[in-house]
C-alpha cells in the first residue's frame, strides 16, 4: 500500500511548479489525472532540445505517475467534463493566471465543496499581483535571489535550474498534505494558496532573516558564504574543489593536511568570525597549497578526517557519485530512465507505476 493510495487529484497545472508537486504526490500513491489543452497539451511538451525520441525531456521530468485527458475548458461541454472529474477528486491543483478558473466556474468558491482540498499556485498572489506574469527567471530577479547570486553587483546570475518553481512545488506538497490531514480529522477541505515570490523570500532563509532582523541587505559574493569561511571554491592542480569548513576543529585539521598548521593559530584566522573578516588573505594562502595536488587527492585525504570538501562535478559525475554511494538516483519506467524520487519511506515506499503520458490524438 502507498501513503496516498485512494487520493484522487484533478491536475489542471502545467509547466513546472505545480506539475512537480502533483508528480511527487503521484509517486506517493495518489491517482493524478492531468488535464491538458486539446491538440497542444502542456507547454513543456514542446520545450526542447533535449528530447527522448520525439518527447521533450522537460515534460518527462515532472509528469510521471499521471494519466492525461484533453479537455477544452473554453466550452461548456469541456467545463462539464472538468466538473465531473472534480466531483470524484479529493484535491484540485491549478496554476493558471489568477481569475482564470473563476472565469470557467471551476474556482474553489464556485465549486462549493466543503470537503475539497484546492491548491492554487500563482506568481505574485491573487491580489494586486494577479496580473504579473510568474516566470521563474522574473521571480528570481525581482525576488532578490539574483541580487545575491553571481560574482559582483553588476553581474547578477540566475540559478542553473528553475529553483523557485521547484521550491514552490515542494511547498505546495506540504500544504496539500496538511490540508488532507485536517480533512481526515474534520471532514473539511480548504483552499491552499502559494505564490512564487513569498516562497522565494521564505527559502532565502538566513539572507532574508538578516534583512528582517538586522536590516542587512546582502550582496553577491560569488561562491563565498556571508557567515562562514573557508566556504567556497578553490583551484587545485587539475579542477576546482569546494571546501565547506563549518567549525574551528575542521579548520585545524585542514591546516594540518595542507602542511600550514600555523594558520590555525594566526590571529587573522583563529575563529570563524576572524576568517570571514580576513577571507581574501585566507583564500590566497589556501589556494597556494591546494594548487599543489589534484582535487581527487584532497578529496580522498580530507574527507576521512571530517573536513567537508569535494570536486565541482558535472551532472554526469554527480549521478555517478550517487550511484557509487548506493543511493539509487534513477528509476526506470518502461522505456524511460527518470530521476528517482528522493523520499525513502520504510513502510510505504514511492512507486513508479506510469510513464509520463503521451498526448494522444
Amino acid at each position: 500500500m502507498s501513503s496516498l493510495e485512494g487520493v484522487v487529484i484533478a491536475d489542471f497545472s502545467r509547466v513546472l511548479a505545480a506539475p512537480y508537486a502533483t508528480m511527487v504526490l503521484g509517486d506517493l500513491g495518489a491517482e493524478v489525472v492531468k488535464v491538458e489543452q486539446p491538440g497542444k497539451g502542456d507547454e513543456t511538451r514542446t520545450w526542447g532540445p533535449p528530447h527522448h525520441g520525439d518527447e521533450a525531456t522537460y515534460f518527462l521530468a515532472v509528469n510521471r505517475n499521471k494519466t492525461s485527458v484533453q479537455i477544452d475548458l473554453s466550452t461548456e461541454a469541456g467545463r462539464e467534463r472538468a466538473r465531473e472529474l472534480i466531483a470524484r477528486a479529493d484535491v484540485v491543483v491549478e496554476n493558471f493566471k489568477p481569475g482564470t478558473m473563476r472565469k470557467f466556474g471551476l474556482d474553489y468558491e464556485s465549486l462549493g465543496r466543503d470537503d475539497l482540498v484546492y491548491c492554487s499556485i500563482s506568481g505574485f498572489g491573487s491580489g494586486k499581483g494577479a496580473d504579473l506574469t510568474g516566470y521563474d527567471l522574473l521571480v528570481q530577479a525581482v525576488g532578490g535571489l539574483m541580487s545575491v547570486t553571481g560574482p559582483g553587483p553588476y553581474e547578477p546570475v540566475k540559478t542553473g535550474v528553475a529553483l523557485v518553481d521547484v521550491l514552490t512545488g515542494l511547498h505546495a506538497c506540504v500544504g496539500i498534505l496538511a490540508a488532507l490531514r485536517h480533512r481526515e480529522a474534520t471532514g473539511q477541505g480548504q483552499l491552499v494558496e502559494l505564490d512564487l515570490l513569498t516562497v522565494l523570500l521564505s527559502s532565502m532563509v538566513n539572507q532574508s532573516a538578516g534583512f528582517t532582523l538586522a536590516g542587512a541587505v546582502p550582496k553577491p559574493m560569488g561562491n563565498r558564504h556571508p557567515s562562514i569561511a573557508p566556504y567556497e571554491v578553490f583551484p587545485t592542480a587539475d579542477q576546482p574543489i569546494v571546501l565547506a569548513v563549518g567549525n574551528d576543529r575542521q579548520f585545524r585539521r585542514l591546516c594540518s593536511v595542507l602542511d600550514v598548521p600555523e594558520l590555525a593559530t594566526d590571529p587573522r584566522f583563529v575563529t570563524n568570525s576572524d576568517r570571514v573578516e580576513n577571507v581574501d588573505q585566507l583564500f590566497e594562502v589556501l589556494s597556494a597549497r591546494l594548487r599543489t595536488r589534484p582535487a581527487q587527492h584532497w578529496f580522498e585525504t580530507l574527507t576521512p578526517l571530517g573536513v567537508p570538501c569535494g570536486p565541482v562535478n558535472d551532472i554526469a559525475h554527480a549521478f555517478a557519485l550517487a550511484e557509487s554511494l548506493d543511493l539509487a538516483p534513477t528509476a526506470t519506467i518502461e522505456d524511460l530512465t527518470l530521476v528517482a524520487n528522493p523520499i525513502r519511506l520504510s513502510r510505504t515506499p514511492v512507486t513508479y507505476r506510469l510513464r509520463p503520458p503521451k498526448l494522444e490524438p
